[in-house]
């Protein structure tokens, strides 16, 4: 494993996604002065999402060509750049258009830092792809909180510290991935003889498959999974961007601090990370759909209590379990798009993950007008809502998505 180069792109990660998560925060902060509503709150987090998502493809075949060797540096160097000189804006119009600039440089640094950290893990590649996107999720988590308790004291002097303070890790990417990328293949396993318990699990587990596979074997059922599949993917993607998006605001209205509600969203950020952690767990021992149905049905009282309950400590405990619940889906839904597409595992993880970022973009896109039509509060209590109707989703998910692996993989398979 090539630990230089696995940790610059991990730590330049979470340097990038620090900054990517202090936006809301930002926009929150200037609601007031600028006059910004709901609805542009919402707009603003979709194009930054949007941007920097949707861009992802182009800036991946670029990274193919080039090795991925500049592209980190100079991503995370462009979005500070822009990010820096967003917080010099005097109106709404220009501080969106920067921002949204800005994340060109994030959706160039995350194709070349999967695949840098895939290569730096060598014959551990699936390792070193989970502590790049660990940091990452402590960026995310550490984002609102930074920026909450700079904002409070020196205001808009602080993003641009945080901005200044991503050049060392410039530098180290720089550095960490100057020599050109070396792909190390993994040598296949050395089969050995399965014992006679292996062969008899083996032997039921194919029992048990092709019985479910029977069950639900008729092609004109399997419409009926996509769909709902995707309407759970796309409440669930709603849910979290709509919180992660809204939640500040929604702490600012009700009278708290840049610095408490910066935590009060970190908290929840932390979480998800667990609980996405945690999904890929259990999705491997236990089945899948149930766990889905399950943490999507828990989730909805936690994600109510947390707006409501705000005052005290009991906040947090709260937003931790209702942020895990949330969080545990993401691991099983990739693995479920790949169970869709057996034979194009890569594809289907680049849909969903595209699908999961756009639908929750859009989501909050929609949820911003709503709230100035009505109200905040009300949008956030149907958001914690939602969970409800994902959770409905999956019981149709329960058998033909189960089924839809091949029955045995191939000897010495690198996944």
């Amino acid at each position: 494993m090539n630990l230089r180069r696995l940790s610059a792109v991990s730590f330049g990660h979470m340097a990038i996604d620090i900054l990517n998560a202090s936006i809301a925060m930002i926009l929150a902060v200037l609601a007031v002065p600028f006059n910004i509503s709901n609805a542009q709150i919402a707009l603003g987090g979709m194009a930054y999402a949007l941007m920097g998502s949707l861009t992802q493809p182009f800036f991946g075949v670029l990274a193919d060509r080039l090795g991925g060797r500049w592209l980190g540096a100079v991503g995370l160097l462009w979005t500070a750049v822009f990010y820096y000189a967003a917080t010099f804006s005097q109106d709404y119009f220009t501080l969106i258009t920067l921002m949204t600039i800005a994340s060109l440089g994030s959706g160039a640094f995350h194709p070349q830092g999967a695949m840098n950290a895939g290569a730096a893990g060598g014959p551990k590649a699936t390792t070193g792809t989970s502590v790049f996107f660990l940091l990452g999720q402590l960026g995310l988590a550490l984002g609102p909180m930074i920026a909450g308790v700079l904002l409070e004291e020196i205001w808009m002097l602080g993003p641009r510290i945080m901005a200044v303070a991503t050049l060392p890790f410039v530098v180290w990417l720089a550095v960490g991935l100057r020599k050109p990328l070396v792909r190390v293949e993994e040598e296949p396993p050395q089969p050995r003889p399965a014992t006679l318990e292996e062969r008899r699990r083996l032997q039921q587990r194919i029992s048990r498959a092709r019985a479910a596979s029977n069950s639900v074997a008729q092609p004109n059922k399997r419409w009926v999974a996509l769909v709902a599949f995707a309407v759970l993917v796309a409440l669930r993607a709603s849910v979290h961007q709509i919180f992660y998006g809204m939640l500040p605001k929604y702490f600012a209205d009700l009278g708290f601090t840049p610095t408490q509600f910066g935590f009060m969203v970190g908290v929840p950020s932390v979480a998800i990370a667990l609980g996405s952690m945690a999904g890929g767990v259990l999705g491997d021992r236990y089945d899948q759909p149930k766990i889905l149905l399950w943490s999507l049905l828990a989730a909805t009282p936690f994600s109510w209590m947390m707006l409501d309950i705000v005052d005290g400590w009991v906040f947090y405990p709260i937003a931790f379990v209702a942020g895990f619940l949330v969080g545990i889906p993401h691991s099983i839904l990739v693995v479920m798009a790949q169970r869709f597409l057996p034979h194009r595992q890569g594809l289907a993880s680049g849909a969903i993950l595209g699908f999961t970022f756009a639908s929750g973009a859009v989501g909050m896109g929609v949820a911003g007008p709503i709230a100035d039509f009505y109200t905040l509060s009300a949008v956030m209590h149907v958001t914690a809502l939602m969970p409800l109707a994902a959770a409905f989703c999956a019981v149709f998910l329960r058998t033909r998505i189960a089924a839809a692996l091949p029955m045995a993989p191939a000897a010495g398979s690198a996944d």
